[in-house]
């Protein structure tokens, strides 16, 4: 393979604009440059304004007209960080169950609004798992079909209460947002007819 030409490599560290084939300006760091594919990888400013976070750019250079090097990194680039693998790990193991779990509700029958109460309860108490149609949780709670606030069984406590409480909220934010999509729907529907 021949060496690459003036410009058509970037070292990991430097600072660069890129100018697409759209007229987008990108701005940032070079964290990758893969030369065969002509990808490049820009570490920018966050899009949502928060200072410790970044966005991370692909590019492809096939579509790019401009490309001008700000600030060129000549010396070696810092270690990359360590990772943790058991971490990582974890978090494979746990999106595969959760994966499963959406799979086994879904081969199950379970109705949509099961699936969805089921979703939210996942995010406040992640001990929740089905059994048949029924969503156990903590072991201690049962909630069956059509899974209402009253279809809640299991020993009087907090944890009957707690869930109980999730259920509830869960019910009026769905109605809540059905009815603000009917009230935006019958808006659009005026608006279209005064424009006729």
């Amino acid at each position: 393979m021949a060496a690459p030409g003036p410009g058509e490599y970037f070292s990991v560290g430097s600072h660069v604009s890129c100018t697409t084939c759209l007229g987008q300006r990108l701005q940032g760091e070079v964290v990758a440059f893969d030369y065969q594919s002509k990808m490049l990888t820009l570490k920018c400013a966050s899009s949502s304004g928060k200072p410790n976070l970044n966005d991370v750019i692909l590019i492809n250079l096939a579509y790019v007209s401009n490309v001008d090097i700000i600030n060129d990194r000549t010396e070696t680039p810092p270690p990359l960080a360590s990772l943790n693998v058991s971490k990582l790990a974890n978090r494979a193991r746990t999106e595969k169950e959760d994966k499963l779990s959406q799979a086994y509700a879904i081969s199950a029958g379970v109705s949509v609004e099961g699936q969805q109460l089921f979703q939210t309860i996942h995010k406040t108490i992640k001990d929740c798992k089905w059994q048949e149609k029924n969503i156990i949780v903590m072991d201690d709670v049962v909630i069956s079909p059509p899974y209402q606030v009253e279809n809640c069984k299991g020993k009087e406590g907090s944890a009957l209460s707690h869930v109980r409480k999730i259920v509830e909220k869960h019910f009026r934010d769905v109605e809540s947002q059905k009815s603000m999509q009917r009230s935006q729907a019958q808006q659009t529907q005026k608006d279209s007819t005064l424009s006729s």
